[in-house]
């Protein structure tokens, strides 16, 4: 049994947030019901076609879930949502801003219908404010929020390579709708959460954020490298190959110098004590390093940090990490099925002993229409009366 084995979702879902909420809860054991568009589904299922056919993003968000495709703006859907609203726990939209309004689905009204119901919206740059009805795409939503400023090399930004304003905000989705249930346990009482991807990122950016607006200046664009730590970043090594390293207090540091470059003395170095001192004199520390490791090999470099237990890493390439060795000594991969045939897909992050998350096929658009229909108390004539007039 997984913890939410009795909870059912309904989401008007598309792209990234969203799905990736609901993803989490499905791979907990919940019954989450994917409302699509008729006919090609959500548009992120068109992204790519890198997978068998399929786009990488979908396979990645959609997994253990029931597809039911629905046209939302039609008269006679408007029975077929309240339907589901009335067996769900939960409810999730990021559609548009007004969307799901203009289709019957304004919050108010929902909780008013659906008293125990915990609707979660999630949108670009939250409700009220100039921003409430902007377009948000994540890499704008980097842009917006200053992480675009803080990423890449000084002469030239960078985004972040994923879409971390819209995993950050389906992160809060799906901790939000937990703390929801929780609550629901003791009042009895549903609520309505508003996540988006502006506070979601926003509070990511913490640390720059309060670096900048109390230090006057904003951290510097340093690439690799930790823009306030130091040593904190990429060193090459005498075989033409980057380690990645990273010292976090002065004890590391001290041993850093005695046991891994050979240069105890630079631990009472007043140019390099403190992290403060080692920022400041960044240059002359990395002269230094880049002079030791200039005479050993990457995996001489390794083996040396790791038994002086100095924090590392290898600069892995996406198939390396996909042949990861800690990925297959961990059994993380499992089989998964789709409309393409069998596919690898990783656990979920948390392990919860005793307990094995569900890990169900990706869904064919509209897989589960007559399933769900069914479901709801719809005859087969009413089902056929749907398909004839393209509600479903």
């Amino acid at each position: 049994m997984l913890p939410l084995d009795d909870v059912t979702v309904v989401s008007l879902e598309q792209a990234v947030s969203a799905p990736f909420a609901t993803r989490q809860l499905a791979d907990l054991g919940a019954r989450v019901i994917k409302v699509e568009r008729p006919g090609d589904g959500d548009f992120a299922r068109h992204y790519d076609e890198t997978v068998n056919g399929m786009s990488s993003h979908f396979v990645w968000l959609n997994r253990s879930k029931k597809s039911l495709t629905l046209d939302i703006k039609h008269p006679l859907a408007g029975d077929v949502l309240h339907r589901l609203l009335t067996r769900a726990d939960a409810y999730v939209q990021n559609l548009a801003p007004g969307a799901a309004a203009r289709a019957g689905l304004n919050s108010a009204d929902i909780a008013q219908r659906h008293p125990r119901l915990i609707q979660c919206n999630i949108s670009g740059y939250g409700k009220g404010g100039p921003y409430e009805y902007k377009k948000a795409y994540d890499l704008l939503v980097q842009c917006e929020t200053g992480v675009v400023s803080t990423t890449g090399t000084d002469a030239d930004m960078a985004k972040v390579g994923v879409s971390i304003a819209d995993i950050a905000a389906g992160m809060y989705a799906y901790s939000g709708i937990l703390t929801a249930l929780y609550q629901r346990e003791k009042t009895g009482h549903g609520t309505v959460l508003d996540v988006s991807l502006f506070d979601a990122l926003g509070e990511w950016m913490g640390y720059p954020a309060y670096y900048t607006a109390y230090g006057g200046t904003a951290p510097p664009r340093t690439g690799l490298s930790h823009a306030t730590i130091a040593p904190y970043g990429p060193y090459p090594t005498g075989d033409r190959r980057l380690v990645m390293l990273g010292i976090q207090n002065e004890r590391e540091w001290s041993v850093f110098c005695r046991e891994v470059i050979g240069q105890p003395d630079l631990a009472s170095d007043a140019r390099f004590q403190g992290n403060s001192q080692r920022v400041a004199n960044r240059d002359e520390m990395d002269r230094f390093i880049d002079a030791a490791f200039a005479r050993l090999t990457a995996n001489e470099v390794i083996e040396r940090l790791d038994e002086a237990k100095i924090a590392n890493a290898q600069i892995n390439t996406m198939q390396e990490f996909w042949d990861h060795a800690q990925l297959q000594a961990r059994d993380r991969w499992r089989t998964i099925g789709s409309p393409v045939g069998p596919l690898q897909a990783l656990l979920p992050p948390v392990v919860m002993r005793g307990a094995e998350v569900r890990m169900d096929p990706v869904p064919a658009p509209g897989e589960h229409n007559h399933e769900i229909l069914r479901d709801l108390g719809y005859r087969g004539e009413d089902i056929q009366r749907f398909e004839d007039q393209a509600v479903v």
